[in-house]
């Protein structure tokens, strides 16, 4: 390419073409089926209304060597719409973090969220670090609009946080 100049004409280079790397996020909301035979373990259409009810469903956690934080995300007649496994931790704590939990919830449009996780040794009652994350997460559920009814620790039996007024 050729310009004019105030010394005569002058070549200049042609610009060379840039690139330009952008990251893109596309929310990716997966439906599985799994093949089994028991077949009274999730009922399709099954409302979960009671803290008893979900700990009958969800109850094998007890024999579990590790923590693990469970979210089940239920549509607007508190059917399960999705089972998250939020966090695998360790003997006897799990690393959950609002942020994570809610970000899965969004995704499959829950309108509500049953949080849940079990104790390996059995014993129920809601350490410091259970009551601080519970609050935590019911406040951020009421800022995004999901709803946290409960947060049941399994163990021998179980520990419902809204049966206890915490929730």
């Amino acid at each position: 390419m050729t310009i004019d100049t105030l010394f005569g004409p002058e070549a200049v280079p042609a610009p060379k073409p840039r690139s330009i790397k952008l990251k893109t996020i596309k929310a990716v909301y997966q439906s599985m089926t799994v093949s089994d035979t028991i077949t009274d373990y999730l009922k399709p259409n099954t409302r979960y209304t009671s803290a008893s009810q979900v700990f009958d469903t969800f109850s094998f956690l007890r024999h579990e060597t590790k923590e693990h934080f469970i979210a089940l995300h239920l549509d607007g007649k508190n059917r399960i719409v999705c089972c998250d496994m939020v966090s695998t931790g360790s003997l006897n704590q799990s690393i959950v973090h609002p942020r994570e939990l809610f970000k899965t919830a969004l995704l499959s449009s829950a309108a509500a969220v049953i949080l849940l996780h079990n104790h390996p040794t059995g014993d129920t009652t809601p350490s410091t670090e259970d009551m601080t994350i519970t609050q935590r997460l019911q406040e951020a559920g009421d800022m995004i609009g999901i709803k946290v009814l409960d947060h049941i620790v399994i163990g021998d039996s179980y520990y419902s946080f809204a049966e206890r007024g915490h929730l």
